[in-house]
């Protein structure tokens, strides 16, 4: 178990470092740099330099969301693909935003914050990641079976 939560954490960072990366070079934007509401244009060459990132709290986030994903696909394993995606998508809206919540509390502030984008829900979440979401969790039911002989 302790080698699925290392290797759930470590992609989880690898997919949140290419995510943001493609994002920036995509939209042309990045964080304001003492407002994260705020997005600020970006050169060219900065777009290029694909410099994407994340925090160390989503380390643990990663890793124990990829076990107590686990659990949920064993009950749902033979249901519809359409409905498992949107099962899949329910709770990573569920759980980004209480992870989100709670480290605003804890901390004072959440590590990332969609307040500039047009269908965030409390700057935690953002509707308009639906799709991601919905494809991620068919992807990590593969992951999923792919390192259920792993310790």
């Amino acid at each position: 178990m302790l080698l699925r939560f290392f290797i759930y954490g470590v992609l989880g960072w690898a997919a949140e470092i290419a995510w943001t990366a493609a994002y920036e070079l995509a939209c042309g934007t990045r964080k304001h740099p003492t407002d994260p509401r705020l997005r600020v244009p970006m050169t060219p060459p900065e777009r290029w330099r694909l410099a994407g990132h994340t925090y160390l709290w989503m380390f643990p986030v990663y890793g124990l969301a990829g076990l107590a994903f686990e659990p949920c696909h064993a009950l749902v394993r033979g249901g519809p693909w359409p409905l498992r995606g949107l099962l899949w998508a329910a709770l990573c809206f569920a759980l980004e935003y209480a992870v989100g919540w709670g480290l605003r509390r804890v901390t004072g502030r959440c590590p990332w914050d969609y307040s500039y984008a047009r269908w965030s829900v409390d700057g935690l979440i953002r509707l308009d990641y639906l799709p991601l979401w919905f494809c991620l969790g068919l992807v990590m039911e593969r992951l999923h079976d792919a390192l259920a002989g792993l310790g």
